[in-house]
């Protein structure tokens, strides 16, 4: 389980965060809402944004049709392994990059719109300044690393509102859970969507210098509030923390002043040092106690796989308490196989009857699979499952 210490660590290295009210900008809660780091694939909400743009002006349609470049496909992953020469829709492009965060579909639609990456980064730091994102610079299409490539959390937030505001016919496909590739489900990998009351959008991010990093839009009774979390230990904490804040954010949508202050940000600090504990020792809320590993050496620390995409499944149980203790006895096996994974313990009916299904979450596909035999060779029951399941 990750220790207090060690998320403090990780908080003072890193971590930044904001919520903000989508119709006017106010801020709602921040704590380092101008640390500048690295978007990872924040960055694709921008490169959907200049793709919708294109889409208004007439330049393309999602029938569109684009090529694969070569470049294209030397995008490391995650990405749908596209090859020179095939060419895919502009609407299946929108889908994998707001569900799978695909990296080679990125450069596609960079080089289809900019006539080269290169070209396309220029034109998406304009776009920035022009929507008063003054903090951030674009180098590639996908969040890939760069040193060059950095953002705020104030600066995602803008970004955010104004995707909203701009391209509201378009917003719905951040809302996507899974679509089709080839015959195959691709599922999002942003689980805080699935579970937080009003979310619908909008991108995960991860690469192993930004930590995890998510923008989230959530709506309720009216009212829109977007959040976003730079460098988070974990996807599991960094989808717990925003929930936190985005509970702060809709507490404060109605009330109180109309613009935070840096006092106030102080007192947001001490209220972090709460949520890092709720988030670590807290067993009465769904998503529990976080787990890390040492660095991983997968793709995943120079792609944007955000390994939130796969989990694991070791019983149903008839009560809460019994399927998380499960669960966190399954963590303990696991020891140096749990990467970036936290315990999930998933409600739902059986027949007439409710179970609690004792999952750990966070994988990716590969090591899912070897949790479970690793678990399956101690006489443990698993199963891979993958987190809309």
């Amino acid at each position: 389980m990750v220790s207090l210490s060690q998320a403090a660590d990780a908080r003072e290295s890193r971590y930044a965060s904001i919520v903000v009210d989508a119709d006017n900008g106010n801020v709602l809660y921040a704590v380092n809402p101008d640390r500048r780091s690295f978007p990872a694939s924040l960055t694709k909400v921008m490169t959907l944004y200049l793709l919708f743009d294109a889409l208004e002006q007439g330049k393309l349609t999602m029938n569109s049709r684009l090529p694969v470049s070569a470049h294209a496909n030397r995008q490391a992953p995650s990405k749908l392994n596209l090859q020179p020469g095939d060419r895919i829709d502009v609407e299946d492009a929108v889908l994998a990059l707001v569900t799978k965060s695909a990296n080679d579909v990125a450069v596609v639609v960079a080089e289809a719109i900019g006539g080269s990456e290169d070209d396309f980064a220029e034109m998406m730091t304009r776009k920035a300044r022009q929507l008063g994102m003054s903090a951030t610079t674009y180098r590639n299409a996908s969040g890939l690393p760069d040193a060059g490539q950095i953002s705020t959390p104030r600066d995602q937030a803008t970004l955010a509102r104004a995707l909203v505001r701009h391209h509201a016919h378009y917003y719905h496909y951040f809302s996507t859970r899974q679509f089709k590739w080839k015959g195959q489900p691709i599922s999002t990998h942003n689980r805080l969507m699935l579970r937080y009351q009003g979310a619908d959008g909008i991108k995960t991010g991860y690469i192993n210098a930004s930590g995890f990093n998510l923008i989230a839009s959530a709506k309720r009774n009216g009212k829109r509030i977007v959040g976003v979390v730079f460098g988070g230990d974990t996807a599991g904490w960094r989808d717990n923390n925003m929930a936190q804040i985005l509970d702060k954010g809709f507490a404060r949508v109605n009330s109180a002043p109309t613009l935070r202050s840096a006092a106030v940000e102080e007192e947001d600090r001490a209220d972090l040092d709460k949520l890092i504990a709720s988030a670590t020792t807290d067993k009465t809320q769904p998503i529990k106690a976080s787990f890390k590993a040492p660095p991983a050496t997968s793709d995943s620390d120079i792609g944007d796989a955000d390994p939130d995409s796969w989990g694991i499944q070791v019983g149903a149980f008839g009560d809460y308490k019994t399927s998380h203790k499960a669960a966190s006895a399954a963590a303990k096996k696991l020891g140096g196989l749990i990467s970036a994974a936290s315990v999930e313990v998933a409600k739902a009916k059986s027949g007439k009857r409710m179970v609690y299904r004792s999952r750990l979450v966070g994988f990716t596909e590969d090591q899912a699979r070897a949790a479970c035999k690793r678990l399956s060779k101690a006489k443990q029951a698993c199963r891979v499952v993958q987190p809309s399941a």
